[in-house]
């Protein structure tokens, strides 16, 4: 039987929430920009690769690891 990482499970949740917000606050940003069309492109990258990380997180928190036998 396995034990889950509840840890991990919410900083992966709290990660996945935080890139989401990122994102939509740093849309709204956009009419003031220079170049929206980039600001957009890096805003994405960033918020992807977070979101990427906070799901790999979430994914081993729930397999966890071995009980002590």
């Amino acid at each position: 039987m396995r034990k889950r990482n509840w840890r991990l499970i919410a900083v992966g949740s709290v990660l996945l929430v935080l890139a989401v917000l990122f994102f939509l606050s740093m849309r709204d940003m956009t009419p003031w920009s220079n170049d929206p069309a980039a600001l957009m492109r890096t805003v994405g990258e960033v918020s992807g690769a977070v979101r990427g990380i906070s799901l790999v997180m979430i994914v081993f928190g729930l397999i966890g690891r071995k009980a002590p036998a």
